[in-house]
């Protein structure tokens, strides 16, 4: 398991997080850049090198995701948390933000940030266009859908 500053010194390579304090001694990483109003990336690195790392809107890999949308990072090797942060930082990034939802006839929706617009497609057919994301959010949520 790495030790605090290692994991401090990994993720302060990240130029495009922030840090910032919190009690007891934990620190938080913020993606100030976010396309959504979840910027968090680094939840409570801890001094005995426990924390968290903001995984819910990654679709490649399989993560162990609490009811946050964060996966404890405690034994992961230094490759394994850059990876984890790069890909989490890109989820949150308006270069890739694709995500899917479903409702319980098992159609799917798609939000999609597009051009400073969040829009809302049901395969290639613009169903919805939303100024913010928990707009189109909460226009699905309303219809009966849930993010996959």
């Amino acid at each position: 398991m790495l030790t605090f500053e290692e994991k401090l010194t990994i993720i302060e390579s990240f130029p495009e997080l922030q840090r910032k304090e919190v009690s007891l001694g934990r620190v938080n990483f913020h993606y100030e850049e976010s396309v959504i109003d979840k910027k968090i990336v680094v939840n409570h690195l801890h001094p005995n090198g426990n924390a968290f790392v903001f995984t819910e809107l990654i679709d490649d890999e399989p993560y162990a995701i609490d009811d946050r949308g964060m996966t404890n990072i405690r034994d992961f090797s230094e490759k394994e948390l850059r990876k984890v942060i790069r890909l989490s930082i890109e989820s949150l990034s308006e270069k890739h933000f694709e995500e899917t939802w479903i409702n319980k006839e098992q159609q799917t929706l798609k939000i999609v940030y597009d051009y400073d617009s969040w829009n809302i497609y049901a395969d290639e057919m613009l169903d919805g266009t939303y100024a913010t994301y928990n707009g189109a959010a909460d226009y699905l949520q309303q219809e009966g859908f849930k993010r996959l």
